[in-house]
């Protein structure tokens, strides 16, 4: 997709705005009827790791309306989750004027590197969080009632679990570039290390759909880990560029060139 020039009048940066606002939705909406007519696989796919733990695996719907809003509400955001490529990108391509060219060359490797966090959170969700999730909470329900699975709960659960994984691996690379660029010196991250955890473990419960201790104890260790790696990381490249003195002080600008007060 072509990227406008740096200097427009306002009505041709508003009809800019507007292009590419038209090409999200449009490309949305397509991906929504795709994903509407794939929706019986998608089912399949994302109640296979919960099914087991469901009595006879049996899923149940109802409403009468229940299965066509569930198609639906399933095809427009694994709609909008294919597209965030794409959705990210006319975002950035829109600013993408008004940055210098040392700044652009930083915009494609971040943008592949957070669409590929974001997958890979989600992916680890399904295969590794979800299972243990259900397994939990379907046991707590067993113990006192039968459980009657309806489906459009159990998807829609599954589903934000899913994102709120996929969100929560974008930590390593928020961290990085704060720590990198020195918007938030390394050593801040270190001495603050109590807080920061204290922090994790609220989102980490605001995040997780289902209020179970599993859930929100997997995801704390998880989002403890990428800090971690993130900060090991980081130290390993700040070293390498500036030396030790890197962790504590400011001597490069924001896209890693020198200040012109140095």
């Amino acid at each position: 997709m072509p990227i406008g020039p740096a200097r427009m009048p306002l009505l041709d940066h508003l009809g800019e705005l507007r292009r590419r606002l038209t090409i999200v939705v449009v490309t949305v909406l397509v991906m929504t009827v795709v994903m509407y007519f794939a929706t019986p696989t998608i089912v399949d796919i994302l109640s296979d790791p919960i099914a087991p733990f469901v009595p006879s695996g049996q899923f149940y719907i109802m409403s009468s309306l229940g299965g066509f809003s569930l198609r639906f509400g399933i095809a427009i955001k694994i709609a909008a989750v294919a597209c965030t490529p794409m959705i990210l990108w006319q975002i950035l391509a829109f600013f993408l004027p008004a940055l210098k060219p040392n700044e652009r060359r930083w915009v494609v490797p971040t943008l592949f590197i957070a669409v590929a966090l974001f997958f890979a959170g989600a992916i680890f969700a399904y295969a590794l969080i979800i299972p243990a999730a259900f397994e939990w909470l379907l046991g707590e329900t067993n113990a006192i009632a039968t459980a009657l699975p309806d489906l459009e709960n159990y998807i829609n659960t599954e589903i934000l679990l899913m994102v709120g994984f996929g969100i929560s691996f974008e930590l390593p690379l928020a961290v990085f570039y704060l720590a990198t660029f020195h918007i938030v010196p390394y050593a801040s991250f270190r001495k603050a290390w109590r807080y920061i955890y204290v922090i994790m473990l609220v989102i980490s419960a605001s995040v997780t759909p289902d209020a179970s201790p599993v859930t929100l104890l997997l995801l704390y260790a998880v989002m403890l880990s990428l800090y971690e790696i993130s900060l090991a990381i980081t130290r390993f490249v700040i070293v390498a560029r500036e030396g030790k003195g890197g962790l504590t002080g400011s001597r490069l600008g924001l896209f890693g060139e020198e200040d012109e007060e140095a």
